[in-house]
């Protein structure tokens, strides 16, 4: 089985048994996901879930900034690393969407550490002049390059960035794609590849999790 095809059932279950257990909220959220969404699938999930929590807690980051909340399951999971005073902004642009996430931020113990804001990433990060100890991207493709050359300077040394989805279900193995978003993601990983303020390992998680740190 080659790295970018899905698991079968049987080893999701058995990699789920053999993990930390998924928080309730996020029971109950990924499961109306489900019910209420047209694409379920784009939700973080509970493998991808607890590897978020794992390295925010390793971290215990300050200030997160997450672009693309969709329901708020990878944004709840980074929230667990978060000390007594820190923070995470999530950004989204899907209002009809925003009463999913909402919901369960004001149900989570994390409620009044969670900033959720319906707003343009690239706006948002033109105005901001934060610094951000830990970054995930998982929203439109399309924009991950200017993501990237925004956020470089706006994340700490030490910092963390996290972009999903860079495996684009193989399709990066293509040697001229005529697909726009697989075309961005091919140059992006091969961007961050040759990037010597980084060091990075792409993991071949669900569909690629580029994990960057900044020396």
């Amino acid at each position: 089985m080659s790295f970018f095809e899905e698991l079968s059932p049987e080893m999701d279950r058995y990699l789920e048994n053999h993990a930390s257990q998924e928080p309730e909220i996020l029971k109950k959220l990924r499961r109306e996901t489900y019910q209420k969404t047209t694409q379920p699938h784009m939700i973080s999930g509970f493998q991808q879930g607890r590897l978020l929590s794992i390295i925010s807690q390793l971290l215990s980051p300050k200030r997160v900034l997450e672009i693309g909340t969709f329901t708020g399951y990878a944004t709840l999971s980074l929230a667990e690393g978060l000390p007594e005073d820190g923070k995470i902004t999530t950004l989204d642009i899907n209002e009809d969407l925003a009463y999913i996430p909402q919901k369960y931020f004001t149900e989570s113990i994390f409620r009044h550490q969670i900033e959720f804001r319906i707003e343009n990433a690239i706006d948002y990060l033109e105005t901001s002049n934060e610094l951000f100890d830990l970054v995930f991207i998982d929203a439109d493709k399309d924009n991950y390059l200017k993501y990237y050359h925004l956020i470089k300077p706006k994340l700490k040394s030490g910092g963390v960035l996290m972009i999903d989805n860079v495996l684009w279900y193989g399709n990066v193995l293509e040697e001229n794609p005529k697909n726009k978003s697989t075309k961005i993601i091919k140059e992006l990983n091969d961007l961050i590849a040759k990037d010597n303020d980084f060091e990075n390992l792409i993991l071949p998680l669900r569909d690629g999790l580029n994990l960057l740190r900044k020396k």
